[in-house]
């Protein structure tokens, strides 16, 4: 009896020596992630502010996630050779002073620029915060304490959507930006005071200096290119200039990844063929879904005419579906594997874009608000079983090194969907637009039906492919292998 006692108090004590450097780490990442929600529900206000096109507007999400990507892979050396707090404060630092810079952006190519600071900032919050917790958290105790630095990841994705809609309303678009400057400085005090030095351990591998330019410049000009493309034509100069300069430095990039002993990104995983498959289906997934619920909150105030509040409020059901599921997901993947809930989760995204297909100015809000539960609820059902196969399926010895990777490669996926599906429907307002006698709202209506047509296909795609995913051979762990939570594999 005393033995339980005296354990369960060494386990009070344990969780209660790290509730300050863990407020710390979870106040920095809440600010990040409800960031990367609170700008969906905010290119329509954009769009009239700047009085500029959705095409343009998008690169305010589409450049974050960009800035994301380039930063991501850099936190483990930056953290190995300057010092996990002093990084984790920097990054919060520069984050909350991008905030600072959106709020006070005069042009829409300004609060682009800002926004990229704001990505580069933003971009190794969570995985340094999270690397800090786990060092920190006793063994016994982990998975109770990396589940608290869940709580954001879920609640970030509900309440961002609804505090941007309420702030754009009640005060100004200013304040979704502004609002970070207080949560900012809260973060770095309490981490400058309760965050721990941790002891630097081997001296930093050399940086891959060749790599770190080449990514950022192969995937900002394919994004471009691929902008381009959906808005004016795939064979306009712009267009294959983007294509061809983004196509070259990625080959090169790839060359010099595989050559390279401390590569930026671990690209000899892709040597794993279940670790492909299940990356190449996230990434389908991921084209299918983020363009179109980048649209549905524009849809929402240009189309239906509802406040960006309302539209907030109305994109809640997306990420109650996923906070509902993804734990049921979570459980049937140690039953049955990745394949059928990839399968079903798929299927009812399919059916869920397949309905939005056809609402227009006319829909009741009800069959705008089941579709996107649908939608949250596959992907909760799907997304982390997916992320957790391809985990499995990456050799033992390249898992710490695959997280960077997938992860950086999830944001740089997400931004060519973004650019892509909006330039689509840029050109298919312009085509309906002839067609339909210059009527402007019939044009829109076709065209965001158009790109919800488009997702529905990639969709189907992405259903068929699940067929192929198998599960992965049993691998021996040897010593000096890390186990990752795939939480940390989830874009921002």
């Amino acid at each position: 009896m005393s033995t339980k006692t005296e354990a369960s108090t060494a386990s009070e004590f344990s969780i209660k020596s790290i509730i300050a450097p863990l407020l710390a780490v979870i106040v920095g990442m809440i600010m990040v992630i409800l960031d990367s929600t609170v700008v969906n529900v905010a290119l329509a206000k954009f769009q009239e502010e700047f009085n500029t096109t959705l095409n343009t507007v998008q690169w305010t999400f589409t450049g974050y996630t960009l800035a994301l990507s380039a930063v991501i892979p850099l936190a483990g050396w930056l953290t190995d050779k300057f010092g996990s707090k002093r990084i984790f404060l920097i990054t919060i630092a520069l984050f909350t002073v991008g905030s600072v810079l959106c709020a006070a952006a005069q042009t829409i190519d300004q609060l682009i620029l800002y926004r990229v600071i704001q990505g580069l900032g933003g971009g190794m919050v969570a995985p340094i915060g999270m690397a800090i917790i786990f060092r920190l958290a006793p063994a016994e105790n982990r998975g109770a304490v990396m589940g608290m630095l869940g709580i954001p990841m879920l609640m970030a994705p509900a309440l961002g959507p609804i505090l941007s809609g309420w702030l754009i309303d009640a005060v100004t678009w200013q304040w979704i930006f502004l609002i970070n400057l207080p949560i900012g400085i809260v973060a770095v005090i309490v981490g400058i005071k309760y965050l721990p030095q941790f002891e630097q351990g081997s001296k930093a591998p050399r940086l891959d200096m060749l790599g770190m330019i080449l990514a950022p410049i192969a995937f900002a000009a394919l994004a471009y290119g691929v902008s381009e493309g959906g808005r004016t034509s795939w064979t306009a100069d712009n267009t294959l200039w983007g294509l061809i300069g983004g196509g070259i430095a990625l080959i090169l990039l790839i060359i010099v990844e595989l050559t390279h002993k401390q590569p930026l990104l671990e690209l000899r995983v892709f040597r794993s063929s279940d670790f492909t498959r299940g990356t190449v289906l996230v990434w389908i997934v991921q084209i299918a879904l983020f363009g179109a619920m980048i649209l549905m909150p524009v849809f929402l105030q240009e189309i239906k005419g509802y406040s960006a509040l309302n539209t907030g409020v109305i994109m809640l059901p997306q990420a109650i579906g996923t906070m509902f599921f993804m734990p049921i997901g979570g459980k049937l993947f140690d039953k049955i594997g990745a394949r059928p809930l990839a399968i079903v989760g798929l299927s009812m995204v399919a059916v869920a874009l397949f309905m939005l297909t056809y609402i227009d100015v006319s829909t009741k809000l009800i069959m705008v608000l089941i579709p996107l539960f649908i939608i949250g609820s596959g992907m909760g059902l799907s997304m982390m079983a997916l992320n957790t196969h391809v985990l499995n399926s990456a050799p033992r010895h390249l898992v710490s090194r695959v997280t960077p990777l997938t992860t950086a490669a999830q944001q740089v996926v997400t931004s060519f969907a973004v650019a892509g599906l909006t330039g689509f429907m840029t050109t298919r307002v312009t085509d309906h637009m002839a067609a339909n006698g210059g009527n402007p709202l019939n044009a829109a209506v076709d065209a965001y039906s158009d790109t919800f047509m488009l997702s529905f296909g990639l969709t189907i795609f992405g259903v068929l492919f699940s067929f192929i995913l198998r599960k992965p051979k049993p691998q021996p762990e040897g010593e000096g292998t890390e186990k990752v939570d795939p939480a940390m594999m989830m874009g921002h």
